[in-house]
Order: structure tokens, then sequence, then C-alpha cells
């Protein structure tokens, strides 16, 4: 048997094939192209991620099982019955429902949302996207009324193009703030507030099952798993118990903190209760979320400014932390998320002073992404799974993982063990093995650890007042 696991996110979409034997490969990596047609819009090109996944499935015709894991929030509307796209793919990051959010927390809304869905109002989930699609564009009005109408997420769309089933799993439902976590169903009363005819929505199911084989497909794979990628990724980090915790630094920073059959509501931490995953048959098991907007999106920013030309730039500074020398950078590109959840703070470079360099910039902007981190971690640390051993310790990955200085700082603020597999692919592995590959997430895997050194704890407090300091600043 070989699982091909696509790993479908905001700036490429990869495929990871896994053998029987335990042998994993990528076979196709496609690299994303984002789109900012105006201020606080991001887009994607939804035939692109189409070709996109179709080009993995191509590229592994030996599969006989397949896994797909996507971004959460991003999503759009299509033509079921044609399969074309009506609008673009709106990303996770776009912010264009921001007045349309203002206007529902003035009318009390938020009270619903952090009673149902767990979720804060905020353009960052679905709902507010879907509502935007069917109030500004008239092919969708016109589509729903002929009753082929896909309004959703993008696996949904992936799924009905790929096996012609019109899905989403329960951990992508659960980012949308349309679904009642309670009872695991779409919740009229959201549906209604955010004006989403519910029975537009495609049918919530499982994570894992059998949902459909791949349509034209020369072994007649199956399609046997469907998740959010941050999900698929604490999947693939080993976290099973309640209090492990895993840190991804791709585009974003997202932290997922596994709180098994228990589901755990924080909204005075910022904390996003969610589902983890739910295996067929099974009761979910759930998970705490907290995101950071901008993370690898602020380096390749300072990058595209000319502050570094190369990577291994920023490995290593000869000199003290930025933060130690009064230099602090407050990654707030596209706003604050966990726990501030605010959306009109702004990005904040404070202390420049004449002698301050690229390396100092650059320095600060790595403390400032770790330093945001750490708040999202400390919000976490009011629940006490301390039957957890290995909750001492916290696994990262992404991009941001390879550079030692953020590892180091990380850890050192943290106060806690920062550890680092060799194998990378941790989102597509989950997924995988979500899918049924038969590999143990106790394998053997080279792992780099941090250990802290001196606690720095007085950093996140000079770090706390220049968040403030950001907050608010946009109109």
């Amino acid at each position: 048997m070989t699982v091909l696991a696509i790993d479908q996110g905001t700036t490429s979409t990869r495929g990871l094939s896994v053998t029987d034997d335990g042998e994993m490969q990528i076979v196709s990596t496609t690299e994303i192209t984002q789109h900012h047609p105006q201020q606080g819009y991001v887009e994607h090109d939804a035939q692109q991620l189409f070709e996109s996944v179709q080009q993995c499935i191509e590229q592994c015709p030996d599969a006989t099982r397949i896994g797909i894991d996507n971004q959460g929030e991003s999503c759009l509307a299509w033509d079921r019955k044609t399969g074309e796209p009506l609008t673009p793919v709106i990303v996770w990051q776009d912010n264009r429902t921001a007045d349309q959010i203002e206007k529902l927390k003035s009318e009390g809304m938020e009270t619903l949302t952090l009673e149902r869905a767990g979720l804060p109002l905020d353009s960052y989930f679905s709902a507010s996207k879907l509502r935007w699609i069917l109030e500004h564009v008239p092919a969708a009005e016109k589509t729903r009324k002929a009753g082929t109408l896909g309004l959703g997420t993008t696996d949904a769309y992936f799924l009905d193009r790929l096996c012609g089933r019109y899905i989403t799993d329960c951990t992508t439902a659960s980012r949308t703030s349309l679904l009642n976590l309670q009872s695991g169903e779409w919740d009229e009363d959201l549906c209604n507030a955010f004006q989403i005819p519910i029975d537009c929505l495609p049918e919530i199911v499982p994570t894992t099952g059998e949902y459909g084989e791949i349509k034209n497909h020369p072994n007649q794979a199956q399609l046997c798993a469907t998740v959010v990628d941050q999900q698929a990724s604490l999947y693939g980090h080993g976290c099973r118990l309640a209090g492990d915790v895993k840190i991804t630094f791709g585009t974003g920073a997202f932290a997922l903190m596994v709180t098994g059959n228990s589901l755990y509501t924080a909204p005075e931490q910022g904390l996003l209760p969610t589902i983890a995953w739910q295996q067929s048959h099974q009761q979910p098991e759930y998970a705490l979320d907290g995101g950071v907007y901008c993370a690898g999106s602020a380096l390749n920013w300072a990058k595209s400014l000319g502050l570094f030309n190369d990577w291994e730039e920023i490995n290593h500074f000869n000199r003290s932390p930025a933060i130690a020398r009064d230099l602090a950078f407050v990654p707030a590109l596209s706003g604050l998320a966990c726990p501030h959840w605010d959306r009109r703070a702004a990005g904040l470079w404070v202390g420049l002073s004449l002698d301050t360099d690229p390396k100092d910039l650059m320095q600060s902007v790595l403390e400032g992404i770790a330093l945001r981190a750490v708040e999202v971690v400390n919000a976490m640390q009011q629940f006490d799974f301390s039957n957890n051993a290995s909750s001492y310790s916290i696994s990262i990955d992404g991009g941001l993982s390879v550079n030692g200085y953020f590892c180091q700082f990380l850890s050192n603020v943290l106060q806690r063990e920062v550890n680092v597999q060799s194998f990378s692919e941790l989102t597509a592995l989950g997924t995988a093995q979500l899918a049924g590959a038969a590999v143990d997430h106790n394998r053997q895997v080279d792992i780099k650890t941090y250990h802290p050194k001196s606690n720095q704890g007085e950093w996140l407090e000079k770090f706390t007042a220049a968040v403030e300091k950001s907050k608010d600043w946009r109109s």
C-alpha cells in the first residue's frame, strides 16, 4: 500500500508518498502565488490550487489511499455542476471584512460566536468571507438560485472536484465560526447571524473515512483523510496526550495544545477551542489553538526591504539580544491574533537609534516572532497537565526551526526545551498517518534539543510594553 499525503498550504502544495515499509519521498512541490489586488486583500487563484493538488496525484500513480490537508480558513465559491471557480480563494490572512466584523461586534454578536463556536469575531475565520462572497459576487447568487452553488473552504472545493463529494471535515468546520462545537453541526443561529444559507454549506464528516474514489486515478485511489494543516501538523509531531504542544513557524506561527476528549474554552486568554481530529466512528479529540499572523511572512517582508540577502546571515549574531538593548519589533504586519485579537494593531519597531543597523533590525524581527509565540504558549499554561511529563518540552517545525539563534532565543524566553525533528515534513506526515500510513509516531528520528539558559523573563515584560504601543493604530 502507498499512501499519498497532499499538504496544500499558503505558499506551496507538496505531495509526500509513504510506502508500507515506511519509505517517505516528496513526489511533487508547487509554489503558490499570493495576490494582493488592494489593501487588506489576500487571494489565491483557485484553479492553480486545484491543479497543484492534481499534480501531486499524477506524480504518485501507485497511491491506494490519499489524504489532503488544507489552509483552514481560506474559502471560495464555485459552480458544483461545472467545477468552475466563481471567486478567487480568499486567504485566511485577508482582512476585507474588517468593517463587517466591527459592525457585528457593535451589535453584540461576539457573545454568540464565543458561546457556540468558541471563536472571537475576526475576519481571520471563514464566515465573514463567505458572507462577503454572497453580497459582492453576483455569479454566486445566480448559481445559488440554480441549485449548484459550492460555498465553503478549500477542502470542500477539492473533494467536490476530485471525488464528487460535497463535504468538509470537522476540523475545518471548526474554523468557520459557523460550527456548534458541542453538537458538531452547523449552528442555525450562527448561520443566520452571518446571513449564510445553511443549505448551501457542505456536509460535515469525521477527519478519516472512505470518502470516494479519486476520479480517473489509475489505481482507483480512495480519499481517506481530510484535515486542517495545523491539526495535521499536531498529529505529525506525535502529539497525542493532553498537554502536548507543537508550534509551526510557517507563514504565520500556530501553536496547538492537545486537550483530549475535553473541550476547553478560554476566551479571556484569547485561545481558540478547536477540533484536533476525529477518527471514523470515534469521538472527537480537541485542542486549544493560538495563532500569530506573521512569522515567516515577516522575514520575507524584511528580505524584500533588503535588510538581508542570504538566510545564513541571520542564523548567528555576535552581539547581545536586541531586546536586551531596548530594541523591539512587534510583527503585527497583519494585526495581532492570540491573545490580543486586534486587527487594528500595526507592525512596529521601538528603540531605533542612529547606530541601529540592518543586523540589529533582523535580530529584533526574529526575537519579535519568538516573543509573540511565547505570549501564546504562556496563555496556554493556565491549563495544568502536569501529569504529562512531555509537557515541559515543545516540538516546533517550519522554516524558522532551522534558525539556531531563533530556536535558542525561544527556549530561553519560554524556559522550556525546544525540540526540532530532523524530518521536516511533519504536516504531510500527519496527513499520511491519518490516511492510514503505517508510520509509528514513536519512530526513531534525530531530534535537536535547545535547552533553556538563564531566565530572561524580563524581556517578555519589555516586549509586552511594545505590543501595547502597536495596538489600535490603524483606523
